[in-house]
């Protein structure tokens, strides 16, 4: 039997010595009999989701693999947030859509991380060199990159020392501060990242139904860990009050979210940031209108994360539990927000503890 050459296919035997066929532009196992009307129809279909990609770009290039990449389940599966960020980064790199594959090495790409740096901030200096690396990385497995991605070990570029925390944990005053003038809609939200630890998004994400009127549980958005909190009695009252007023209003029943913006439906998380850091821009105030500050600068919802392990860590709880409670895969970053504890409580009882032991352990006189 004839073999039909058919273009951008990867066929090989497995360890079984049976023949696997793959479509290389998207990666979709072809399963029907080679040269057959359905063996054609399942490459279409393979192929169709990069259809509008290749005729506008030039193979080789970094705008095809940034194409093909776009069209592909890779990104397609990202969280919203995240394909944010890596359209941020596609769209500062349409100037050198045209540059070979090959000519894309680690100068070349410290260079173009380094100029984004100067043009837009270190941290989206640094997620341009992470961007493109992961395209790498993909595109290797398809073969459009080379097998082994050239751009690994590629460093961030450090974040200077005399910059303040970006995320430093909230103060006893400040959190009460917030609460007290925060609207119903963002003291909802606001509260539970005081009392949990939760990032934004799992809060604007947590259902109704994952909160029982006694304690909150569900699976974190980005380490996909299981969390458990017995809610605190405040943070009860506030999510009572929540509850309380949206029966009020019927539009407001229908969302399935625990939290809701002042329309009554589920908060966007773009939405979200926007209102929350208007609200914390009020609250500090403006000289040149002589409205005085009542929070000091700096305050972020993921600082309310670090605030949470913060409070543990002074508390005496360790690394694993609190990892736990915040939902950390690695006690890597328990550690992280340890190092914000003011240990002197801490380290008094401890002196407690050892200068007992000491005296216990003391000779006694004969």
């Amino acid at each position: 039997m004839t073999r039909i050459p058919v273009k951008h296919l990867k066929v090989y035997k497995d360890r079984h010595g049976k023949r696997r066929v793959y479509c290389r532009v998207s990666g979709k196992a072809i399963k029907s009999d080679w040269g057959s009307a359905e063996f054609f129809r399942e490459i279409d279909e393979a192929r169709k989701p990069f259809a509008d990609a290749e005729p506008s770009t030039k193979p080789g290039t970094l705008g095809h693999l940034i194409k093909l990449y776009r069209a592909g389940d890779h990104f397609k599966s990202r969280k919203p947030r995240t394909k944010s960020d890596y359209q941020k980064v596609i769209d500062h790199l349409k100037s050198i859509e045209d540059a070979p594959l090959g000519k894309i090495d680690k100068p070349f790409v410290a260079k173009l991380r380094d100029e984004a740096a100067q043009m837009r901030g270190r941290r989206f200096g640094n997620y341009v060199k992470t961007v493109i690396s992961a395209m790498f990385s993909w595109g290797s497995e398809y073969g459009y990159t080379p097998a082994t991605n050239p751009l690994l070990g590629i460093k961030n570029i450090p974040r200077p020392e005399e910059l303040p925390d970006p995320n430093r944990p909230w103060t006893d005053a400040e959190r009460h501060i917030v609460l007290d003038a925060a609207p119903i809609h963002l003291k909802v939200p606001i509260a539970l990242g005081m009392y949990t630890g939760l990032r934004v998004e799992d809060v604007l994400m947590l259902l109704r139904t994952e909160y029982n009127g006694i304690e909150i549980s569900r699976e974190t958005n980005k380490s996909k860990q299981d969390i458990w909190w017995p809610c605190p009695k405040d943070l009860k009252a506030i999510l009572d009050e929540g509850i309380a007023h949206r029966a009020k209003n019927p539009r407001d029943i229908e969302a399935l979210t625990l939290c809701i913006n002042s329309r009554g439906r589920a908060w966007s998380y773009h939405g979200f940031q926007s209102s929350f850091y208007k609200f914390i821009r009020m609250l500090q105030g403006d000289e040149e209108k002589g409205i005085e500050a009542k929070v000091a600068p700096g305050l972020t919802f993921h600082g309310l994360r670090h605030t949470v392990g913060t409070i543990l860590a002074e508390e005496g709880f360790d690394a694993s539990t609190i990892a736990d409670a915040l939902g950390h895969a690695t006690e890597e970053m328990a550690r992280h927000y340890m190092r914000h504890a003011n240990l002197k409580k801490k380290m008094t009882g401890v002196v407690k503890v050892f200068d007992v032991a000491l005296n216990e352990r003391r000779p006694k006189s004969v």
